[in-house]
């Protein structure tokens, strides 16, 4: 489930007039997703799961564990080509563990999430999808050397004249405007005066550089960055805000050889070299197939390079989620390309139990293959305790914002342990709007009753296909079938009640 979060006073849009001028402040929305109140594993440093919904996570201690101790093996580029199983009943927070993991990670690791059925819905083979996906979630950290000046702006000077005559005609500015100006810069040790030409100048007002300003410049391409404000002048009150950042004054000289690293991954350097347009394929997402050939040469050019020391490859994380939706020939690309020397770490999850493979009679654990099981670390998940729900629930209503009296969510905890967690979980948001219609600001029992008796769980609605089974189209339920036994035996005892209660 996902909605709209509105952060503002009013939940709204607000407008005030004044002397004919009508001035609007605009809310912002927010995306709040199922698993938008994750934030790590929460775990600690001795990678112990912490108590009280640490980072979004409740419950699940030995799952998360288990998972903190890959996470400490992936940091440490010691877990390539490996595999984990997330296996569990529905509900069991699978989905939610591996996006901890991602967030745990960072942004500098790839984490490449996809469904098992999306396979089948691309315009591409499907060992091609999954070699796409494989190779997304392999990072390359490429190093490069370059010539940057870094100090304090001690001053500006910037001159505007009229151009004229021959100079006229060739100045670039409007109107035949030419700017010119003087920057000095200075670290600890020393200090200079540099001529500073248009696009200099340009680029320094970009940045709004003014004095007192701790700043880069590219000798390259001429990118101006700043770094923040100087500590010497943390006492100019006028010329910082709240976000202002303070840093020291630079030592050493003014131009510096500094190490800058890109972070790619082996999907974009193929689809870069595999296209005429370049980058515009990535942004256009039509990568197609590429071919055998020109992924060899990109890995022996990597491999070259990472020889050299010029980049460094780092393994990320594939998560794969129904994974029994693959077919044979899924697992069995699977199966070869984790003995790969660049192969991430293939997290996958499931939470079927003995069922048929797909495409086939044969039964298996899960619905993977034994060879494939063989191969993995399985991780499994246990049903969520009351108390659980009761803490889940309550850090949902934080994330969506809902005010909820304690009773409630109690009411609520009991039915998510009767029913299901998502069904709980889904009833947060529905029962809130019910309390905003009788222009409440907390939700109350009586709005969880209200909302109960408007969405009916499985188990209801199942109950109600059971009792109106033979009006519907389409129906194949068979007197034999087990649910109709079930039915039956509930009729029966509803009988017995009532020749019980009965006179």
């Amino acid at each position: 489930m996902s909605g709209i979060k509105l952060s503002g006073d009013n939940n709204g849009t607000t407008s005030s007039s004044s002397g004919g001028m009508t001035v609007r402040e605009m809310t912002r929305l927010e995306r709040i997703g199922a698993h938008s109140h994750i934030r790590g594993l929460g775990l600690d440093d001795g990678l112990q799961p912490r108590k009280g919904g640490s980072q979004g996570m409740v419950g699940q201690a030995k799952a998360r564990k288990a998972v903190g101790v890959i996470y400490r093996m992936i940091n440490e580029g010691k877990i390539g080509g490996r595999a984990i199983l997330l296996a569990g009943k529905p509900g069991t927070g699978k989905t939610a563990i591996a996006m901890g993991l991602a967030h745990q990670l960072g942004d500098n690791t790839p984490f490449t999430t996809m469904s098992g059925s999306e396979v089948f819905s691309l315009e591409m083979s499907k060992t091609e999808a999954l070699t796409q996906a494989m190779r997304k979630s392999i990072g390359v950290q490429i190093l490069e050397e370059t010539e940057v000046m870094e100090g304090e702006v001690v001053e500006i000077q910037i001159d505007t004249s009229f151009a004229s005559g021959e100079n006229k005609s060739s100045s670039k500015a409007k109107g035949g405007m030419e700017k010119t100006g003087r920057l000095t810069l200075c670290t600890t040790d020393m200090e200079t005066v540099y001529d500073l030409g248009t696009k200099m100048i340009d680029a320094l007002s970009k940045e709004k550089v003014t004095a007192g300003d701790v700043i880069t410049i590219d000798k390259a391409s001429g990118k101006v960055t700043k770094l923040g404000r100087s500590f010497s002048r943390s006492r100019d009150y006028d010329a910082m805000g709240t976000q202002t950042r303070f840093v020291q004054c630079p030592e050493g000289e003014l131009q510096k050889r500094k190490e800058v690293v890109h972070n790619v991954s082996l999907h974009e350097i193929d689809v870069i070299n595999s296209r005429q347009q370049g980058f515009l394929a990535l942004f256009a997402g039509d990568t197609g197939e590429i071919k055998s050939e020109v992924r060899e040469q990109i890995d022996a050019k990597v491999v070259e390079w990472k020889e050299e020391g010029r980049a460094k490859i780092i393994p990320g994380v594939l998560f794969i989620d129904e994974v029994h939706m693959l077919d044979m020939e899924c697992f069995s690309f699977l199966n070869r390309a984790l003995e790969s020397d660049m192969a991430p770490v293939l997290v996958i999850a499931t939470n079927r139990g003995i069922t048929n493979i797909r495409g086939t009679e044969y039964k298996s654990p899960h619905g993977i293959p034994l060879d494939l099981l063989d191969r993995l670390m399985i991780v499994s998940t246990e049903p969520y305790t009351h108390d659980e729900i009761l803490k889940i629930l309550s850090v949902r209503c934080e994330e969506e914002d809902v005010e909820m009296a304690d009773d409630a969510l109690e009411l609520l905890a009991r039915i998510g342990t009767e029913t299901s967690l998502r069904y709980a979980i889904q009833m947060v948001i529905t029962a809130s709007l019910a309390a905003e219609k009788r222009k409440s600001a907390q939700v109350e029992i009586e709005d969880i009753k209200r909302v109960y008796k408007l969405f009916v769980d499985v188990k209801r609605s199942t109950q109600y296909l059971m009792e109106y089974n033979k009006e519907y189209m389409y129906n194949e339920l068979d007197d034999n079938d087990e649910f109709a036994e079930d039915n039956d035996d509930n009729e029966a005892d509803k009988k017995e009640d009532s020749m019980e209660t009965s006179p």
